[in-house]
């Protein structure tokens, strides 16, 4: 049977969930992953607060508006501390339609940086020009704070909540992914570097717009981001099994 809309996007978006879950880089049962439906009444899934990542179903995703309110009816509800970021960059951003947030413990450590991101490593170089940075002003629970972090991403794709964590925002869900794969192979790379002695080998910035704008393109223009989601899904259930009761995607 052939899916609707809503629903390849209900089965990728959990896909994407277990995917975090798989690579470590969720938070408990906090942070969120979001994605934008179709059609011009601004509609988003997003997952239940509560939930582990691993326990993500398309069946358990919440459809909301940009606050954060449950459109769908049931008694559970998403964190409204994750949907004040999500909500204010999905209605403002037509270009960005799936957000993905995370704490790891790479990107954690270059939010506490002045610098933020080095873009001296092969991952790094990749975001420049491509981050912008917002000061922090605690949980994000309140709407005041929507128009400021709007202003720190501007154009962008790539927020670091300083002293907090990151956000990137994609066009599709394999994109959004992609990018977050990207920005923490930068920030793993970045940490292990400080901890050998000896001078970097720094980039010219010729060099860094060159590969930045490359990859971005690569990505813009091509499946590559399509097929690399593909076949990390099919590595997890290869070594996992089904994804959920009754997955036989």
């Amino acid at each position: 049977m052939e899916h609707t809309t809503e629903e390849k996007l209900r089965i990728q978006l959990a896909e994407c969930y277990h995917l975090i879950n798989y690579f470590g880089w969720t938070e408990m049962i906090f942070n969120h992953i979001s994605v934008r439906l179709p059609g011009e009444e601004r509609r988003y899934l997003v997952n239940t607060f509560g939930l582990n990542y691993d326990e993500v179903t398309p069946d358990n995703l919440l459809m909301v508006d940009a606050g954060g309110r449950v459109i769908t009816n049931g008694p559970t509800r998403p964190n409204p501390a994750g949907f004040a970021l999500h909500g204010a960059i999905h209605a403002a951003r037509d270009d960005v339609h799936c957000i993905i947030h995370t704490h790891t413990n790479a990107v954690c450590a270059v939010a506490m940086k002045e610098e933020g991101f080095s873009h001296d490593n092969f991952y790094g170089a990749q975001l420049f020009e491509r981050v912008g940075y917002h000061a922090f002003e605690g949980i994000t629970l309140y709407d005041d704070e929507r128009p400021r972090m709007l202003e720190s991403l501007g154009k962008k794709h790539v927020l670091v909540l300083r002293n907090h964590g990151l956000a990137v925002g994609g066009a599709d869900i394999p994109r959004a992914f992609f990018l977050l794969w990207v920005a923490q192979r930068a920030a793993e790379i970045q940490c292990h570097t400080g901890m050998i002695p000896g001078k970097n080998v720094i980039l010219s910035e010729e060099i860094r717009r060159r590969c930045s704008q490359d990859a971005e393109g690569l990505i813009a223009s091509s499946s590559a981001a399509q097929k690399m989601f593909d076949a990390a899904v099919r590595k997890v259930r290869k070594e996992r099994g089904p994804l959920w009761p009754g997955d036989k995607v």
